[in-house]
């Protein structure tokens, strides 16, 4: 440890040495819900298009003509590794699939300027808050590094409905907590200073969620 370093926290036990107990924090939220399945992925719909994203509902026999739509004949898209391959559409014309391992320091792994250059990125979710219309996204093998997730103009995100749940306590329990979370809630977007909305700044301007069950 530095001199600069152990002086930094000799200052912050002597600022904090008389400070009071911390109070214990009444936690008398709702963790659990019984709502039925049907209530959730509505509420969760709902939730989604307010914030703008599309949303479809698909079978898996029904998925790949759904995900080759919404690519398109031409597009270039990327897919982590551990993807279902049965979801995705056959390659044909110039629509063609580029796969991403899950470790950057792979040679295959696409850097940022790669990334920018495809037309989408296909991924799976770990688990989905109907009550804030928020899917977690926690850097699995179908779900890839975060990059992949953030970098490309448009996000296709699968969502299980077995995966949904309605409360954030919920949907925190399903996520290992040393996980690199990313939590999307409809496509990137923020507002100027004269509140004129603005997408694609801090991630894809589109996101089309398929509920997958």
């Amino acid at each position: 440890m530095t001199d600069a370093k152990t002086e930094i926290l000799a200052r912050i036990r002597g600022a904090l040495h008389d400070a009071p107990p911390v109070p214990e924090v009444e936690r008398s939220y709702r963790s659990t819900s019984d709502r039925p399945r049907e209530e959730l992925v509505e509420m969760l719909e709902d939730r989604l298009v307010d914030y703008k994203a599309a949303v479809h509902h698909e079978t898996p026999e029904s998925l790949p003509a759904r995900i080759a739509e919404l690519l398109g004949a031409s597009a270039r898209y990327v897919v982590p590794e551990g993807l279902d391959r049965s979801w995705l559409p056959e390659e044909s014309g110039m629509r063609r699939v580029i796969v991403d391992p899950n470790d950057a320091r792979a040679a295959s792994a696409l850097g940022v300027r790669e990334l920018n250059a495809v037309d989408a990125v296909v991924t799976s979710s770990t688990v989905s808050c109907a009550e804030t219309g928020t899917i977690f996204l926690t850097g699995r093998a179908d779900e890839g590094r975060r990059a992949i997730s953030l970098v490309p103009d448009h996000h296709i995100c699968v969502v299980p409905l077995d995966s949904v749940v309605e409360l954030i306590p919920e949907a925190l329990a399903r996520v290992e907590p040393t996980a690199p979370v990313t939590m999307i809630s409809g496509p990137s977007a923020t507002s100027d200073i004269e509140l004129e909305r603005v997408e694609g700044v801090h991630g894809p301007r589109r996101l089309d969620v398929v509920l997958l069950g």
